[in-house]
């Protein structure tokens, strides 16, 4: 088994690297765990209250339930991951069952940023991009996708976004084994990266 931890800036082309590495693996070798899964349970907070939330802050995340998990793989046995809402910020009663594969993948923002976590990897990438294309796609996929207007979508970057990032996102670089330039553009970097799983893998 090779655990992979793929982090990166909201924007930055991790969800196509993602995407190219699965696409070139059977079904039944890879589990993926996105980060965004593992946000904190938040119902005992007032609803009122819970547009206050800091998703970009590592400590939404429930690291000790994601590292438990990722650990409980590694030892062969399976897991229940769990659901998260963004509409009501709260972890749903379903769960995903995830069986133990060859190849485990956590995809998210700040993917390497928690030590526990980063011990349990095999392979640590960071998908880097410059700050304008992030921003474009940003705000492509948040008009389009969730119906925000681009305005909103520049008020929340230079709040959150930017500031997150440059304090959690962007210092976690310097635990990357390998660091993807131009983000998923960058396809022979990408290539590199599924040769060196399928050679851990022994495919």
């Amino acid at each position: 088994m090779i655990i992979i931890g793929i982090a990166g800036g909201t924007g930055s082309g991790k969800t196509t690297v993602v995407k190219s590495i699965v696409d070139s693996l059977p079904a039944n070798e890879v589990a993926l765990l996105p980060l965004d899964s593992y946000y904190k349970d938040s119902s005992r907070v007032p609803v009122e209250e819970r547009q206050n939330i800091n998703f970009d802050h590592p400590d939404a995340f429930d690291w000790e339930l994601l590292s438990k998990q990722v650990e409980m793989l590694r030892q062969g046995k399976a897991i229940e991951q769990p659901v998260y809402s963004y509409l009501t910020c709260t972890r749903q009663p379903e769960t995903i069952h995830i069986e133990p594969r060859k190849v485990v993948i956590i995809e998210g923002i700040l993917a390497l940023s928690d030590k526990r976590l980063r011990d349990l990897m095999d392979l640590r990438v960071f998908v880097d991009a410059d700050s304008d294309e992030r921003l474009i796609r940003v705000i492509q996929r948040d008009v389009i996708e969730r119906g925000r207007t681009a305005e909103a979508v520049m008020d929340r970057y230079v709040k959150v976004l930017k500031p997150m990032h440059q304090e959690f996102i962007e210092p976690a670089k310097q635990y990357a084994d390998l660091i993807v330039p131009q983000g998923g553009h960058n396809w022979k970097a990408i290539e590199i990266l599924k040769l060196y799983i399928e050679k851990i893998i022994g495919r």
